[in-house]
């Protein structure tokens, strides 16, 4: 017979596999910025808003929190420290304005974790608690998360164009959904389902919004050198 314990941990592993994978999907953007030695128009939000989803996720995954989802621990871990890397990376080169700004944000966020951590070890009691407490709040900020892609979907719809909504990235997301969706279905836990079922659902979204458009995406054209006299659009499509 087949053991529920032992097919739910097969699934998180996989999952920690797909989710790291997602973790390094901004890196060629961290090696641009470092060859550059500058940020560009590159902004440190989406760094700041993961650092603070995974400490959330790291906590709700230990045994004093919620007992038996160490998988969400240990894959949440990796991407905090990963998201440690990248806001490093960015603190290097950014400007001393934008610098500032990161290490505001940074401060409120570890000072708010500071307090959840302590408010929920020392006021509540038992483990349905802390996983009712924290478990809250790693489905509003992960939810918030979730919801980013809704912004690229909805150019991808104005423009017709699938540009800058990669393949790649929004079928790992979608499969990301369902394996960590299916992992908390296997032994229910509603915290980790509701974002994760989101995602899943974006996901899809995504992909199909990808094979309607797709065939109207304009093919890019090699840029003839701009010589002396000519002009060109100094605009940025790029950030994040």
């Amino acid at each position: 017979m087949v053991n529920p314990d032992a097919v739910r941990n097969i699934v998180g592993i996989v999952g920690n596999f797909i989710s790291f994978g997602l973790f390094l999907s901004p890196l060629p953007t961290f090696v641009q910025i470092v060859k550059k030695r500058d940020v560009e128009a590159y902004v440190p939000d989406p760094y700041l808003a993961t650092f603070l989803n995974c400490a959330l996720w790291v906590f709700y995954g230990l045994p004093v929190v919620h007992p038996n989802s160490i998988l969400v621990a240990t894959i949440n871990g990796t991407g905090l420290a990963i998201e440690v890397a990248y806001l490093s990376i960015y603190f290097a080169y950014a400007p001393k304005p934008k610098r500032l700004k990161m290490l505001g944000v940074l401060a409120v966020e570890l000072v708010f974790f500071a307090a959840v951590v302590s408010g929920v070890i020392l006021g509540a009691s038992t483990h349905d608690k802390r996983s009712l407490i924290v478990g809250s709040l790693c489905v509003f900020f992960g939810t918030l998360m979730y919801a980013a892609p809704l912004t690229i979907m909805r150019q991808v719809i104005t423009t017709k164009s699938v540009e800058y909504m990669p393949f790649t990235l929004s079928l790992v997301s979608f499969l990301n959904g369902i394996c960590w969706t299916t992992y908390a279905l296997i032994r229910f836990d509603i915290f980790i389902t509701i974002p994760n079922g989101m995602g899943t659902l974006l996901g899809l979204a995504q992909l199909i919004l990808y094979f309607c458009y797709y065939g109207s995406t304009p093919v890019k054209t090699v840029e003839l050198p701009v010589t002396a006299g000519d002009t060109k659009d100094g605009s940025s499509h790029g950030g994040l």
